[in-house]
């Protein structure tokens, strides 16, 4: 049985496996300095979130030929317990949910009509076609977006890069200004970009008027696809 990475360095290892290894954030070296970079904060003393074996789980979870929405996120949640590689998503414990993922729920209710989940893991959407990514992929515990230019930001510019390029048709999700900037060379004639406001708290109107909330982001993005002929996204999160 394969043992899971003991630190950064070795996930990066394990990447080389993938379909996404093949990026040359990974096959240049870059990955590694960036991970060494995460296991020095690590070696100071500093709680560094997520853990090694769920830093690329996005990736892991939606390889490149089974991506049909890419949704990009900003950093990991930054509470110990909360993050777990999937960009929104929160690993289940039980706790409350952050205030960005319930107006997510909020969205996913009015478009599609399904109850609120009960938790916070987007670990569905993700084996579905569903690629959550940040574009920061680690951070200090208590710090937001403390790992903001420590490299992994090339590796998100890399990813878009491919699935822009790819003959697939891809819904891209862009929530909030930082992934707005992300998506500015996104061919538009050939794929889906549903730009709207960040699901944060701090976008203006909560409730149905929060301006995420009325932008109808999952209706977007069901319809499109449809319209393309594809199948539409189950964005159930209940087994």
């Amino acid at each position: 049985m394969t043992q899971p990475p003991g630190c950064y360095v070795d996930a990066v290892e394990a990447v080389g496996s993938t379909g996404w290894g093949r990026l040359n954030f990974f096959r240049s070296g870059r990955a590694r300095e960036v991970a060494r970079q995460a296991d020095a904060r690590v070696s100071q003393g500093v709680h560094v979130l997520p853990p090694p074996a769920d830093v690329f789980r996005a990736l892991e979870l939606t390889p490149p030929d089974r991506v049909r929405v890419a949704i990009l996120g900003q950093d990991p949640y930054p509470t110990p317990g909360d993050a777990h590689g999937l960009a929104f998503s929160m690993a289940t414990d039980g706790r409350r949910l952050p205030m960005s993922l319930r107006t997510v729920f909020e969205a996913l209710a009015c478009d599609t009509g399904l109850p609120t989940p009960a938790h916070g893991d987007l670990t569905r959407w993700a084996c579905h076609g569903v690629l959550l990514l940040n574009t920061v992929l680690t951070v200090e515990a208590g710090k937001a977006n403390s790992h903001k230019g420590l490299g992994w930001e090339a590796l998100a510019r890399e990813v878009l890069d491919v699935l822009n390029a790819g003959e697939r048709p891809v819904v891209f999700m862009l929530w909030g200004n930082h992934a707005h900037a992300a998506g500015r060379k996104l061919d538009r004639s050939r794929h889906c970009v549903i730009e709207t406001a960040h699901p944060s708290p701090l976008s203006r109107g909560s409730g149905p008027s929060h301006r995420f909330v009325a932008a109808r982001p999952f209706r977007q993005a069901n319809d499109w696809l449809a319209a393309q002929g594809l199948e539409p996204v189950d964005w159930s999160l209940h087994n």
